[in-house]
C-alpha cells in the first residue's frame, strides 16, 4: 500500500511538471522598419563656455560664512537662449543657486554655490547643471579644506573639558 501511494505521488508530480512546460511558439515575422538616422545636433543650440569648471576654496576656517560662497561664471556661446532647468549639489552641504531667466546668446550668467563651512576636513563636491545646451548635463566641482582653529587647544582655566569616548573607557 505504501509503495502504491508513493508511485501514485511520483506519477502525479511528473505529470504536473510536464504540463507546466512552455510550448515553443512560432515567431511572428516582424515587419522591417525604416531605420531613422540619429538626429543631428542642433547647430543653433545654446552652449556653455565656463570660466572654470572647478573651484578650489583653498583652506578656509570653520564657521567663516564669508568664505562659504563661490560662483561659476559662464557665457552662452550658442545661437538660442540657454535655459537652466536645475542645479543639484552632490549632498546637502553643497547648495547651488541657478539663474531662473533664460541666458540670451552672447550673454553671461553665474551659478552661486554655498558650501557648509561647519564641516571640518578636506572636501570634494559636485554640482550637476541640467539645461537645454548641446551638452544637457554639466558637472562642476568644488574642493578645499576646512580647518577648525579651536581644535587641539587646551580649555580655559575653570572650565571642564569634554569627555571623549576614549577617556574613561574600559580597556
Amino acid at each position: 500500500m505504501k509503495k502504491s501511494f508513493l508511485m501514485f505521488c511520483f506519477a502525479a508530480t511528473t505529470m504536473l511538471a510536464v504540463a507546466q512546460e512552455k510550448k515553443e511558439a512560432t515567431p511572428t515575422p516582424v515587419p522591417a522598419q525604416a531605420t531613422t538616422p540619429a538626429a543631428a545636433p542642433d547647430p543653433n543650440a545654446p552652449d556653455f563656455k565656463w570660466e572654470n569648471t572647478t573651484i578650489d576654496y583653498g583652506t578656509v576656517t570653520k564657521a567663516d560664512e564669508g568664505n562659504s560662497k563661490r560662483e561659476f561664471k559662464f557665457t552662452n556661446t550658442g545661437k538660442s537662449p540657454l535655459i537652466i532647468s536645475s542645479c543639484r549639489g552632490s549632498c546637502g552641504c553643497t547648495v547651488p543657486t541657478c539663474p531662473t531667466e533664460p541666458i540670451l546668446p552672447g550673454k553671461s550668467g553665474s551659478i552661486s554655490v554655498h558650501y557648509d563651512i561647519n564641516r571640518v576636513g578636506p572636501f570634494t563636491k559636485t554640482v550637476t547643471v541640467t539645461s537645454n545646451a548641446k551638452n544637457p548635463n554639466e558637472t562642476l566641482k568644488i574642493t578645499g579644506t576646512v580647518n577648525d582653529p579651536t581644535a587641539g587647544q587646551t580649555p580655559a582655566p575653570g572650565t571642564t573639558p569634554a569627555v571623549t569616548p576614549t577617556q574613561n573607557a574600559p580597556h
